[in-house]
């Protein structure tokens, strides 16, 4: 009895031996394999709306991928923005910035100064620049603002440049998260055949008018314009949000008396009023283009907005 009892025992122990052996090791699996996603994963912020519609693009449907817009979708265009304290604290724990590059994000240094290993994404990166009008004509608008600006930056508004935007963030992400590299280039590849569509029924449906010239309320559409052939013969606010002088708006009403001018074209992220002026002067019409840098946060943002504009182009050339 006391020898059997000797080998139960034995065999006893052996078996908690093996099942303990066998837990060590599962919780040891676990905790590389939680280690491995968190080495794997990666958090992304994008500088403001059109770098994070592009973005979400490119890292839709990945799990390991956080993506943040900095700012909040509906500040707009970044041109007089300063960096807040939570700003430089979500840079600071970010592994890639994404930016539209261009001069937008003046604040740019500041950020490599908290931060000066931070993996940055130029999004408009080998994209032609268009010259800015602020370093030829700052001196004949007073608005109390020093522009230091050479480029227009707003290149996103070109549906071409756009799709460059998005392969080089696509390419970059690549580059510093390779282990979505399929990922990347799937989504990239079916979002710039979206892009491109969009592109071509643009040109289809603007190519053949004759006059296309227009008057705007901000220096967002020269990119736009050049790609599909808008003539813009007068920009009435070279400063986002800024009213025109009463020699500006004089000067824009006889310019477009001169000329065959079919549109007045506003953005819905500034007040109308100069605009509505210049229309009663001259029985142009007033009509709205969106520069996509306020809405919604939704992956179809950029292409609905487009194509929104090209309906409100279409009812103003025809």
């Amino acid at each position: 009895m006391k020898i059997k009892f000797k080998k139960i025992l034995i065999i006893l122990t052996l078996v908690i031996l093996s099942i303990t052996g066998c837990s060590s090791n599962t919780n040891d699996n676990n905790k590389s394999g939680n280690s491995k996603d968190k080495e794997d994963s990666i958090k992304v912020v994008t500088s403001f709306y059109p770098m994070y519609l592009l973005a979400s693009n490119v890292v839709k449907d990945i799990d390991n991928v956080e993506l943040i817009n900095m700012t909040n979708s509906a500040t707009g265009c970044l041109h007089d923005y300063s960096l807040t304290t939570d700003n430089i604290k979500l840079l600071e724990d970010c592994d890639v910035f994404i930016i539209n590059g261009a001069g937008m994000e003046s604040f740019l240094d500041k950020v490599l100064e908290q931060k000066p290993d931070l993996k940055i994404i130029d999004a408009s990166e080998g994209i032609e620049l268009i010259k800015s009008d602020y370093m030829d004509e700052s001196h004949n608008h007073d608005h109390g603002h020093d522009h230091d600006e050479e480029y227009n930056p707003h290149v996103w508004l070109s549906v071409e440049n756009a799709i460059k935007q998005v392969e080089n963030i696509e390419n970059k992400l690549i580059e510093y998260n390779s282990i979505n590299k399929d990922k990347y280039s799937q989504n990239a590849r079916e979002y710039i055949e979206q892009l491109s569509n969009l592109d071509n029924k643009i040109h289809s449906e603007l190519d053949n008018i004759k006059n296309k010239n227009i008057v705007t309320f901000h220096e967002a559409f020269p990119y736009f314009a050049k790609e599909y052939g808008l003539n813009i013969v007068g920009v009435v606010q070279r400063e986002a949000g800024s009213e025109p002088s009463a020699k500006e708006l004089q000067e824009t009403i006889e310019k477009i008396k001169k000329l065959d001018v079919k549109a007045i074209c506003v953005e819905p992220q500034y007040s109308t009023k100069a605009a509505e002026t210049i229309s009663k002067e001259t029985n142009v019409k007033v009509y709205t283009l969106d520069p996509i840098v306020t809405e919604e946060s939704k992956n179809s943002s950029y292409i609905d907005i487009m194509n929104k504009n090209l309906e409100t182009l279409k009812e103003a050339f025809k």
